[in-house]
């Protein structure tokens, strides 16, 4: 074989290892599970196969009634609420199953962002992982519309509307393979289709791909507690019976909290849909998608605003961005660290990621229909981002001994040259007193504003926001003017909680 030949059989042989080792093509099943996995933390995922099984079981119960067509899907699903034996407990379990499914999915996929399970040699498993979260997400967006309510399909509405928003091709193929060629009756079998043919085969070819990537790879060390781990958390368990059953227990208890929960609250079917019903009605997504909405309506993102007609396909190209670099992660946090106490910008952008949807989606359940003013949003959203920006620093800080910058290179207050430090010392001062100004501002308007009108809901939250500012630019100001005294020796009084985590 001459020199190319080599060449290229030393390319395929690469790239065939290099598959191998991500795939785990040449690896055997049924691998044991380390010690340290017995936790209900490790089998995230697992839950949520397991809600998805009692889907599919309910949902082929509910197939027995259910006719997917505009002038039956209600009467249909009426008739299994009031006349089929347990029927309405029936839906509300396919529901609240959906509902902890959507739920279970997205914190096994932040435990794994936190945990750095997306890090070589599992960046396809990641990837793999979150096409099935976007499949998921999927499968409640097309059920939610089946039983034809004003409420379902009011929301579906909404959702056909932000897709319809994002850029040419683009919308035009994702508003054909969501809702088809148009009409009530053609859009109500595309997403019976989908929902119940399409998405869940996609999921389980997904599913196979991702538990053989599993048993190749292993499931990954604990990111906190001793490094290194001892010998004894890494014992190797039989996967059956010491795995098997412990997940047959946690499958039994999940299921029991899913019937227990049906039981104790269920459903009530809202009002069938009609053009009349739905012109009286606040039309929002399902919870799930809530705070991308929220996002939609702030000010500037409307049509009148600074942005023109700009302005929601900018909204949703912003989101888009948030999923496009969480599917992208692996190739951006590539460091070999995992721990988290080694991790500090990667743990603080989750932990503002999740913050910011938590606080979206809490607003927009409280405020369905209502535009968002910019200032309103850049307190709400920049203030909770600041927050936790803040609180986690000075968790590395006190706690762990070390900044984000210190973690990376190993550098101590007393490496940086004098010119950086006094750079970075009145950088610092300037935000302080920025952030201390605007909310002073914002705590005297939120106290006038208490005192004109009333105690209401928003002047309360816009007092709690800025009052919260406040005490953190006065606290931040304090450790610095205590951390500049320190250093010239003006401190008669050590303050060793101000101290604890900085290296002289």
């Amino acid at each position: 074989m001459g020199e190319g030949g080599e060449v290229r059989s030393g390319t395929i042989e690469r790239l065939a290892g290099w598959f191998d080792s991500r795939l785990g093509l040449s690896h055997p099943f049924l691998r044991p599970a380390p010690k340290y996995a017995i936790s209900p933390f490790y089998w995230l995922g697992a839950l949520a196969v397991v809600a998805f099984v009692i889907q599919a079981v309910t949902g082929m119960l509910m197939m027995l009634y259910y006719v997917p067509d505009p002038t039956q899907a209600y009467p249909s699903t009426q008739y299994v609420f009031q006349n089929v034996s347990y029927g309405r407990f029936l839906e509300t379990v396919h529901l609240y199953t959906a509902y902890a499914m959507i739920m279970l999915v997205f914190m096994h996929m932040m435990r794994g962002y936190f945990v750095s399970v997306h890090k070589r040699p599992r960046e396809v498993m990641w990837m793999v992982g979150m096409v099935m979260g976007f499949v998921t997400l999927g499968m409640g967006f097309t059920g939610y519309l089946l039983p034809w309510t004003v409420v379902s399909k009011s929301a579906t509405d909404v959702g056909a509307g932000m897709i319809g928003a994002l850029p040419q091709p683009f919308s035009s193929f994702l508003l054909f393979l969501v809702v088809g060629g148009g009409g009530d009756a053609g859009e109500l079998l595309r997403f019976f289709d989908l929902h119940v043919v399409v998405l869940p085969a996609i999921l389980l070819v997904l599913l196979v791909v991702k538990m053989y990537m599993l048993e190749a790879h292993g499931i990954s060390e604990p990111a906190t507690g001793p490094d290194p781990l001892p010998e004894e958390k890494k014992k190797a368990l039989p996967i059956f019976p010491d795995v098997s059953f412990y997940l047959a227990e946690l499958a039994a208890l999940f299921g029991a909290a899913m019937l227990l929960i049906s039981a104790v609250f269920p459903l009530s079917l809202p009002p069938e849909y009609s053009a009349t019903a739905a012109s009286q009605y606040v039309a929002q997504p399902d919870w799930y998608f809530l705070w991308i909405y929220q996002v939609l309506k702030i000010s500037a993102f409307e049509a009148n605003g600074p942005l023109g007609t700009y302005g929601f396909p900018v909204a949703l190209g912003v989101v888009s961005l948030v999923f496009v670099l969480l599917f992208l992660l692996p190739f951006a946090d590539r460091g070999e660290m995992k721990r988290i106490g080694r991790r500090p910008l990667f743990v603080t952008l989750g932990l503002v990621l999740v913050a910011e949807i938590g606080v979206l989606t809490i607003w927009g359940y409280l405020t369905p229909g209502k535009a968002i003013p910019d200032e309103q949003a850049a307190l709400v959203l920049g203030g909770m981002a600041l927050a936790v920006v803040l609180i986690s620093m000075s968790a590395y800080r006190l706690l762990l001994g070390r900044l984000g910058g210190m973690t990376k290179t190993g550098a101590t207050p007393s490496d940086r040259s004098p010119r950086s430090s006094g750079i970075l010392t009145a950088a610092t001062l300037v935000f302080l007193l920025a952030l201390g100004t605007m909310a002073t501002g914002g705590t005297i308007g939120a106290l006038a504003e208490l005192v004109s009108g009333g105690v209401g809901m928003w002047s309360a939250v816009d007092l709690g926001v800025s009052g919260l500012l406040l005490v953190l630019s006065a606290l931040g100001t304090i450790l610095l003017l205590y951390r500049l005294d320190l250093g010239s020796g003006m401190v008669r009084r050590r303050v060793k909680a101000f101290e604890a985590g900085w290296k002289e």
